[in-house]
Parts: structure tokens; C-alpha cells; sequence
């Protein structure tokens, strides 16, 4: 976990030294999705060490700051989410609602959906999977609550012996993120994980990246390379009806 939050951090400053205003990290990357250490070296949100140093993050470079903590709330253990202003305030909290079912022995299902009111406009939040709720209705919800970004920490992942040059990676995200995009008008972003998963349901897969931001018009607007060694940085300009901000 120590080495993840570091990391993190060293990307926020790297991010922020690019101009980026908000700045989007992957999903349970404390602990890593569905890993049994959760149990143990979760933290709350917030006051938690892993959400404490990331407010200081967003405080130390001045920026919005979104993502994935796995959550302790006594017994319980949630994949959450954090959306933080440049002051370290927590400003959303959200948890996954739409789990798949191999991480339900972990994670309890989230009980919430809210967006905020920004400097940079109305940003929503969901988790991975969220995105392909039935009907996208979490995405949709997010919209219609007014939502003109909104974001989501992933990790994206594959069998180990998955060929990207037969099966492209990306379809599912591209056309659920497409979707509700273009009905609503609204920008979406996924951050992924990169790196193996050593332990849990999903052990012996690996993340791959490939975050991506779709615009308003439903199309891809920048994807991340694929591989779990293609840690990279997206900067991307992004515009709210209003000014336009690096993300």
C-alpha cells in the first residue's frame, strides 16, 4: 500500500506540474481491487492514512483530486471513491454500487450517488463497473443530477494470456461511456490501473491501462496505452460550457 500512495502522489505532483486542474486516479489503488488485504489495511474515509495523504496532495499542488480508496467502516469494507477540492476538502463519496459478483465476499454494495458543485463545473463520480449497470442507469442518474463531468476510477483488466493484437481491448468501455455521453452532452473519464493481480478472485490477471475520455459527442477524445507496464500520464483539455480545463 505504501508504495501505491507514493506513486499516486508522484503523479498528482507530475499532473499538476503539466497544468492539470483535476486529476483522476484508478480504482482501489491502496490496496488493489478485490486484494484480501483490504481486510486489514482498509482505512476510513475520511481520516484513513491512504484519503489523508491524498488530501495533502491536493492541498500541497491545488488541485481537484478524484480517487479509489477501499473504504473500512467497522466490519465493513467498501470500493470507494473520493472527489477532493484544492483546499483537501472531501467534497463527493462515493461507493460502487454495481460490483461484479466474484467481489461481493469483500466489498459491500454502495448505498450512495451525488455530484458537486465545482469551480471547474458539476463533476459526478461512479467506480468501474458502475458505467455498465443495466441500462447505464448509474451514468444516466449522474447526468441527469446535472452532472457535466463525470468520473470514474477503474481497473481494467484481462486474462494473462489475452492477445490485444485478436481482441482489442476497450469495446465495452467505449460503447457504454459513448452512450450516455452523447444522449446527455456530457465528458467521461476512466482511469485505470496498470500491474498484475496478485491475490484475491481475480489473481494471475492483469491490469492494462487504457484509461480513456470520451467528449460530449460520444467519440473518444484520448485512450492510454495498453499493458501492464504502460503506466502513463493523460493530460487532456476538457471544456464544461464555460472555461476550459486540463484534466
Amino acid at each position: 500500500m505504501e508504495a501505491n500512495i507514493t506513486r499516486a502522489e508522484g503523479r498528482v505532483r507530475e499532473a499538476a506540474a503539466r497544468g492539470a486542474q483535476l486529476v483522476v486516479l484508478p480504482e482501489a489503488l491502496d490496496c488493489g481491487w478485490t486484494h484480501p488485504s483490504a481486510r486489514e489495511h482498509a482505512g476510513p474515509i475520511p481520516g484513513g492514512a491512504a484519503c489523508e495523504r491524498l488530501r495533502a496532495a491536493a492541498r500541497r499542488e491545488g488541485v481537484h483530486l478524484c480517487a479509489g480508496l477501499i473504504e473500512a467502516a467497522g466490519e465493513q469494507r467498501f470500493n470507494a471513491a473520493v472527489l477532493l477540492s484544492p483546499e483537501g476538502h472531501l467534497l463527493l463519496h462515493h461507493r460502487k454500487i454495481h460490483e461484479l459478483d466474484l467481489a461481493h465476499d469483500l466489498y459491500c454494495r454502495g448505498d450512495r450517488l451525488a455530484v458537486a458543485q465545482t469551480p471547474l463545473g458539476t463533476l459526478g463520480v461512479m467506480i468501474c463497473a458502475d458505467a455498465f449497470a443495466p441500462g447505464e442507469v448509474i451514468s444516466r442518474t449522474l447526468a441527469l443530477m446535472g452532472a457535466q463531468l463525470i468520473v470514474s476510477p477503474c481497473a481494467w483488466a484481462v486474462p494473462a494470456d489475452h492477445d490485444q493484437a485478436r481482441e482489442p481491448y476497450g469495446e465495452l468501455w467505449r460503447g457504454c461511456y459513448g452512450r450516455v455521453a452523447c444522449e446527455y452532452g456530457v465528458w467521461i473519464a476512466g482511469a485505470s490501473n496498470v500491474g498484475p493481480i496478485t491475490a484475491g478472485a481475480w489473481a494471475g490477471r492483469k491490469c492494462i491501462g487504457c484509461s480513456l475520455v470520451v467528449g460530449p459527442e460520444g467519440s473518444s477524445v484520448a485512450q492510454a496505452p495498453y499493458g501492464e507496464n504502460a503506466e502513463s500520464l493523460l493530460v487532456v483539455d476538457v471544456s464544461l460550457s464555460r472555461d476550459t480545463h486540463g484534466l
